[in-house]
This record gives C-alpha cells, structure tokens and sequence, in this order.
C-alpha cells in the first residue's frame, strides 16, 4: 500500500493526505480487492487549481470505471452523489486528451414549482439559471477564461435539452443533467443524437421529477428499456454516496422513511 502511493508520488502527482484517507477508506470496503494503485488510477486530471479530482466512494469508484469503458452511462441517485460534477471532469479530461473535440453539456428547462415566464428577460435569461449549476462544476475545474474562450468557438456548449432536437453529436462528450424532468419523447430524441466517436453521460435523481403527473420521466423509462443493451451501464447511487454536509445524508434517509410511509 505504502509502495502503491510512492509510486503515485513519483510519477508527478500530488499525494494529499485527504486522498490517502479516501483510498484507504475505498481499499478497505472494495469487495473485490481492488487494489490501491487502481484507486488512484482513477483520479482525474483537470486544469485547474486542484489538479485532479478523486472519487471519494465506492460507488463512484465504479462510476468512473464505467464511463471509462462505455459510450453511454446512466448515473441514478440523489443529490450530492457527485454524478454531475464526476461525468464534467471525465468531460474536461477527455477534452484535455484531445480523446474528443468538444463538450456538449444539456439540461431540460423544467420548472420546479415555479414558471419561467415570471422571471425577467428574453428566453435565454430565463433559461440561464436552470444551467448554472452546470457552470458551478465547469468552472471548478477549468479556468473561467479558458472556459469561457471555448464557449466562445465553440468547443464547448451548454445549453437547454430542446436545443438538441434535430443535431447529430459527433466527436464529442455529452452530459445531460437533470434526466428525471426528460419526457419520454425528449430521453428518445436525445439518445438519437449520438453520432460517431461520441459518448454520453445522463445523470438524475428519480425522486425529485417535476414533470406533470401525466408525463413519463424518460429516465425511469429508459432504465427498464436500455437495461440489456451491451455498452450501456448504469450505476445507482445511495445516501452513503453523499459527499455534501453531513446532515444531507440523514435529510435523504429522512424523505425516504416519509416517502415509505
């Protein structure tokens, strides 16, 4: 173990002491006996202050994995579980890799419990906020003037599901947030967007839908139609996997309990 996180060190990667916690932390529940050089071996290299980004469970651990060796991977969960921020700094490396020559990030424009048309300018400042959290975790691992010039060429888009309707997406890393407020249409045409040396990450939480009672979540669909398909994988993630406040843990268990009831 010792001689595992030397070698780290040694091929000019940062050791902080907060990683070796985690690594030992994952080493020691890993059923299969993963061995501690290929948790470090999925840390991610961005360019930005931090350096890298490390998974802190098991969990994303696998997460990880599975975007590494699949084209399209669904990552189901609550909130916190770093599925979002782990699929943009995949997305940032791939990038960095020249592995793809741009990044796509989409979310659909659904309200939760409140109307877009209540909120002040055109279209696309109304759209704006529904997309920030997107720029939260881009902007966390990549230099805001960096990010902003691709945005500028073009190498790097964020925008509203609908946008998507009618493109082919090829060379390219694609995340779509917030799948849960797809409907079964949208999931559909965005998956058809796939175009040749392209892959996809899809991130929700099942619980928290803000469609209509009457529309299906294209998440919940998928997750019963793709499940077969050789090149598909889908990872759940649990309360365990929370890497926000520690009370956000007990607040997730606390729901299910009354969701239960």
């Amino acid at each position: 173990m010792i001689l595992d996180i030397y070698d780290h060190k040694k091929g000019g990667k940062i050791v902080r002491t907060d990683d070796i916690k985690n690594a030992i932390n994952h080493f020691g529940i890993t059923e299969k006996g993963v061995e501690l050089k290929d948790v470090f071996d999925n840390y991610i290299q961005v360019p930005s202050k931090t350096r890298y980004i490390a998974p802190k469970t098991e969990t994303q651990w696998k997460y990880l994995e599975a975007i590494k060796n699949n084209d399209i991977v669904i990552g189901i969960g609550p909130a916190g579980t770093g599925k979002t921020y782990l699929a943009m700094a995949m997305a940032v490396n791939a990038y960095m890799k020249k592995q793809v020559s741009r990044i796509i990030l989409a979310r659909p424009a659904v309200e939760a419990g409140e109307k877009l048309g209540f909120l002040p300018g055109d279209i696309y400042e109304k759209i704006n906020p529904y997309l920030r959290p997107l720029y939260d975790a881009l902007f966390d691992m990549m230099d805001a003037d960096k990010a902003s010039l691709l945005i500028e060429k073009g190498l790097l888009e964020i925008a509203p599901l609908a946008f998507m309707r009618g493109r082919t997406l090829k060379d390219a890393f694609i995340i779509l947030d917030e799948a849960q407020n797809t409907t079964a249409e949208q999931m559909k045409m965005y998956l058809t967007r796939l175009g040749i040396h392209s892959r996809t990450v899809i991130t929700g939480d099942i619980t928290q839908i803000d469609l209509p009672a009457d529309k299906t979540s294209g998440l919940v669909e998928i997750e019963r139609i793709l499940k077969n398909i050789e090149g598909i994988k889908t990872i759940y993630f649990s309360e365990k996997d929370v890497v926000r406040h520690k009370l956000v843990q007990e607040i997730i268990k606390a729901y299910e309990k009354h969701e239960k009831r």
